[in-house]
């Protein structure tokens, strides 16, 4: 049951990240802001880390942890440029449910690298809730041309890809309890990422950089919870498959149309609103056949 309440715990945590990293990038950039959840995350994640050796032991990660870690590091990178490709071609709604279909990949991928069982309760579960993520984006699917749903798919696929890698890795970790091996991951994967930021910003985007260093008070609460959000998701991973954590991380999608409706006075569709039904029903049918 543990792993229900971290994945919620992650999912609220993810909404204030992304709102603190929506305000940046107007400011900054679209790939200022991104790297914003990796530079300002390193320091939060460490300085836990730090504290946690204190009283622990650390796990040492080897040569398998190692790899899974950067084969993380590098496909949630590379996923979170194929749906900002996704979005300049078709817009926001067709490209956010393309990549929504990341737990229908990330299942298939986590039975063929981490030999975890399927079963037909977790797929139709599964598939559910990703039918009801299609419905709830309202997009105008007439438009959505064959390179738009490449680039939405492929970002699923990577993110899903992403959530193995740091499964993986932690799994791969010698020893230690579930918290201080999401911790030391968490670490190693910002740390894997803030190099390859600075990297690429240092000689395609100084702008974006400089503009970093410039906001570096918002940057700051958007890393700090990001790496909030983050320590959660990887204890998700450590607990149970990464498919189960990024299904029930689907339950955001139906809350943030709530809070739309209640806030912002917008009104859901029929469609919408049948598709937030099949999402609670997806995620209620997961839980069911998990516990």
């Amino acid at each position: 049951m543990l792993w229900i309440a971290t994945t919620l715990i992650a999912a609220l945590a993810q909404t204030g990240r992304n709102a603190a990293q929506a305000g940046l990038t107007g400011r900054i950039g679209t790939a200022g802001a991104t790297a914003v959840r990796f530079i300002f995350g390193l320091p939060f994640a460490a300085l836990a880390l730090a504290i946690a050796a204190l009283l622990n032991t650390l796990p040492a990660p080897g040569t398998a942890s190692l790899a899974w870690a950067v084969m993380g590091a590098v496909a949630q990178m590379l996923a979170t440029g194929f749906l900002l490709l996704a979005m300049q071609g078709r817009g926001f709604g067709i490209a956010t449910a393309l990549s929504k279909t990341e737990p229908v990949t990330l299942a298939l991928i986590g039975a063929m690298l981490l030999a975890e069982p399927l079963g037909w309760g977790r797929i139709g579960a599964i598939a559910t809730a990703v039918l009801g993520v299609l419905l709830v984006s309202g997009a105008d699917w007439s438009r959505a041309g064959l390179r738009s749903v490449f680039d939405g798919v492929m970002a699923g696929a990577l993110f899903g890809l992403s959530a193995i890698g740091f499964r993986g890795a932690i799994l791969a970790l010698p020893e230690g309890g579930f918290v201080l091996r999401a911790l030391t991951i968490l670490t190693l994967t910002l740390a894997v990422q803030t190099v390859l930021a600075l990297v690429w910003l240092s000689l395609f985007d100084r702008k974006a950089l400089s503009g970093i260093i410039r906001e570096w008070r918002g940057s700051l609460a958007a890393g700090a919870l990001g790496a909030f959000a983050s320590l959660f998701w990887f204890t998700g991973f450590a607990l149970t498959s990464a498919a189960n954590v990024r299904t029930l991380a689907l339950i955001e999608v139906p809350f943030a149309q709530l809070v739309s409706g209640r806030v912002f006075r917008q009104r859901a569709s029929a469609r919408q609103l049948a598709g937030m039904g099949l999402i609670v029903a997806g995620v209620g049918w997961l839980l069911w056949v998990a516990i």
